[in-house]
């Protein structure tokens, strides 16, 4: 008699090598759905209404090319498997459109916005062909749902940890790179104001000054016309080699030359960019070096496409996870879209930012890692709803906060991450699920398919949160390259960083209510299959 199929346990290593996969495409994700947007408005100069139209037009191209790279993912056959030699063949690519997205040419508006929305799509495109199949080699790993929420925890904890790197470095990277090494004079004129006067050896097209605690506020000392000179934290303008460019600066006792920042912006983005793409691209050969594929489609399985897709639009667990999926990435997504705007304009505080970034990192790896104990507890679908509902409703209380509430905005924003950071650990577990349910009802297995409409959602709905995003700013007429609309935009700030998410949230735990797939069936299914693995070999065995 044949020994049994093992197709469930993988051991610690492998699941450390498949989390590093997606540390490695969460220093994309995260950088660009925290930073593209700020990047776009505040250093490459697109107006806000165009940013966000753009990431939402680039957004629906996703539909075709995630569905396409799920049916060519089934229908490749190598050596190394279905899934895993994408992650191969993409690894360079992807690091190198991610460079080319933070880089700025000097090629006029109409050459910028064709730029941006030339290399925003081959940015999804390139994404799309590495995420489906990294994405559906956690389905072919194991085929213990049980063991597979277990590889999801790891993956979270890998993701956020990628998060953590591109979010807690990359404005301190920008920092150094983007240090113009200025030379600064600074007169007293009374108490707390001050004539600063600052040149640079180079030209600098997009310098940004402010202090370092942000605290003070800067106007030109004498505006050329057509300069709005209201009071600001901060002031983006272009420098000429060795001119000197004087300001008035209130606000802040014993000013001197080291507590004044002088940014050369567009330097500083790109070239952090470049280093962190490197590590992108080494991580990912590391997923592919450490991991196997084990769970293969029945092998009376035969392709058809109409079959595959009809089995798709049927699956009622895939469905709603499509709903719930595309609900909790646009709360994801404002949230992280946000930062940047509401410790820049509201705090006025820009590298604190980071340190906020990195605890909602640490926060995310601690719901990563207690969703597998809480999964076996209260079962996937009930988990998914208490974490929504919580994590949206402490989210609200944003709303409540003044600048000075520093102590409170942290706890809000790491408590209200601990509950976010369940969503995508359990989505991309239970899309596995819903692979299985699948097979378990119809005897077919289509798992690039099933993950690449998931992952469709997932980035559509980052593309409606950066179009949300867009659209409110504009609404209350901000424009990143004129400081003096940052005033009149803080209640659009304020209300997307707090009840507009929570709002969505609760949405989504309202639609999380109609998931069928309880611990109970899900176990049921789980031991079918395995028999009829086991049953598909001996057959195979003896024939």
């Amino acid at each position: 008699m044949a020994d049994k199929i093992n197709t469930n346990k993988i051991s610690i290593r492998e699941k450390i090598g498949y989390a590093l996969g997606d540390g490695a495409a969460n220093i994309a994700w995260r950088g660009v759905s925290t930073f593209l947007l700020f990047f776009y408005t505040d250093v490459f100069g697109l107006t806000a209404a165009a940013a966000g139209l753009l990431l939402l037009v680039a957004r629906f191209s996703d539909g075709i090319s995630d569905v396409a790279m799920g049916i060519i993912g089934d229908r490749t056959k190598s050596k190394y498997g279905k899934f895993r030699p994408w992650v191969l063949w993409t690894a360079i690519p992807l690091a190198g459109i991610l460079s080319l997205l933070f880089t700025t040419p000097n090629i006029g508006m109409t050459g910028k916005i064709i730029y941006a929305y030339t290399t925003y799509i081959l940015f999804t495109l390139i994404y799309t062909a590495n995420n489906i199949p990294y994405g559906a080699l956690m389905a072919v790993m194991t085929g213990d749902n049980k063991e597979r929420t277990s590889l999801g925890s790891y993956r979270m904890v890998g993701a956020f940890g990628g998060g953590m790197i591109v979010q807690g470095a990359l404005l301190f990277l920008v920092a150094y790179f983007g240090n113009v090494n200025p030379t600064i004079d600074i007169d007293k004129i009374s108490d707390e104001k001050y004539q600063v006067s600052v040149s640079s050896p180079q030209d600098v097209e997009n310098a940004n000054i402010k202090t370092k605690d942000g605290v003070a506020t800067f106007v030109w000392e004498s505006a050329e016309s057509g300069i709005k000179n209201e009071p600001s934290p901060y002031i983006s303008f272009s420098m000429d080699a060795d001119k000197p460019y004087s300001f008035i600066v209130s606000g802040e006792s014993d000013l001197s030359s080291e507590k004044i920042t002088l940014i050369n912006q567009k330097k500083g983005y790109s070239y952090s960019i470049y280093v962190l793409s490197a590590f992108l691209a080494l991580f990912m050969f590391i997923t592919f070096a450490s991991t196997r594929e084990r769970v293969s489609p029945p092998k009376t399985q035969k392709s058809n496409l109409k079959r595959d897709l009809s089995d798709l639009i049927k699956n009622k667990p895939w469905l709603v996870l499509l709903a719930v999926g595309l609900l909790w990435t646009i709360y994801n997504s404002i949230k992280q879209g946000m930062v940047m705007y509401y410790f820049t304009l509201y705090l006025n505080d820009q590298l604190l930012a980071a340190s906020f970034l990195v605890g909602l990192m640490i926060a995310s790896i601690a719901g990563a890692v207690a969703t597998a104990p809480l999964g076996k507890l209260l079962g996937k679908r009930r988990l998914f709803i208490y974490a929504l509902l919580f994590s949206g409703g402490v989210n609200a209380l944003f709303a409540f906060c003044g600048p000075q509430d520093i102590g409170a905005i942290f706890t809000i924003g790491i408590v209200s991450e601990f509950g976010a950071a369940i969503f995508p650990t359990l989505f991309f577990t239970m899309l596995g699920d819903a692979a299985d349910y699948s097979e378990f009802k119809n005897g077919r297995r289509a798992t690039g398919l099933i993950y690449s409409a998931g992952s469709f959602v997932t980035k559509f709905g980052g593309g409606l949160a950066a179009a949300i995003i867009g659209a409110v700013l504009a609404a209350f007429h901000y424009d990143g390259m004129d400081s003096s609309t940052i005033q009149g935009a803080l209640p659009a700030i304020k209300m997307l960083m707090s009840w507009v998410p929570a709002l969505v949230a609760l949405v989504a735990a309202i639609v999380m209510v109609i998931y069928p797939l309880t611990q109970t069936k899900m176990n049921e299914i789980t031991l079918e299959l395995e028999e009829r693995r086991n049953k598909e070999l001996e057959t195979s065995n003896i024939g």
